[in-house]
This record gives structure tokens, sequence and C-alpha cells, in this order.
């Protein structure tokens, strides 16, 4: 489980300086300043992540507990809803997505995903041996 979620996130990785390249080179001409901000929210919010889970998989391989990896996938999930959406959100006029309203919902559910995930690690936290 741990090997799919590490090569999950290094995908994800690695989209992320595409995602940011792109946000920085072609779409600075074409979306307001606040627009920007908030793409690059999700660009933070991806990269950060991306770190989490890649600590979730070192922790599931070291202590096998099955909550690293739990976190880890949640923090994937959470990846492609928070950010997912806010790259959607800011680049709909661009892609002619002008109609779906139900995307801005979705932003605080991969929010919601975030927390849950931090929470697993709190819990595989006591759960290890570590003093």
């Amino acid at each position: 489980m741990s090997k799919n979620l590490f090569i999950t996130a290094c995908i994800l990785g690695a989209m992320t300086v595409i995602l940011g390249a792109f946000g920085a080179h072609l779409l600075k001409e074409k979306l307001t300043a606040a627009q920007l901000v908030s793409y690059n929210t999700g660009i933070s919010y991806q990269f950060y992540h991306i770190g989490a889970a890649l600590l979730c998989c070192l922790f599931a391989a070291q202590f096998k507990i099955k909550q690293f990896n739990i976190a880890g996938w949640l923090f994937i999930v959470g990846i492609i809803c928070f950010s997912g959406s806010i790259y959607l959100l800011n680049i709909r006029d661009l892609i002619g997505l002008t109609n779906y309203k139900w995307l801005g919902p979705i932003t605080p559910i991969g929010g919601v995903f975030f927390i849950v995930g931090w929470v697993m690690m709190i819990v595989g936290g006591f759960k290890t041996d570590l003093n």
C-alpha cells in the first residue's frame, strides 16, 4: 500500500511543478491578480500535502501502523478535491466550465480530507513507540 501511495505522491509532486510553472508563465496574462493568488494557494497546499503524504509513506513503512497509510491517502484525496477545485474554479472561464457551480463546494470538502489526514497522523503517532 505504501508503494502505491509513494508513487501517487511523486506523480502529484511532478504535477505540482508543472502546474506551478503553467500558472507562473501561461496563466499570468490570462487571470486576474486575485485568481492567480487563489491558483497559487492550490499549488501551495498541494505541495505541502505531497510532503505530508511522503512522510506518511516513511512512517507506514517504519512503524507498520495503518493510520499513517490512511492519512497519506486522505492527503491525496484532499489534494484532488481542494487544489483541483481551486485550479478549475480559476481557469473555468478559459476552458468553458462557467456553468459548473458545484466546483466551489468541493474545495472545503478537500480541506476536511486534509484535516482528517492530520488527525490520522496524530492517532498513528500515539500508536508508535517513539519516546
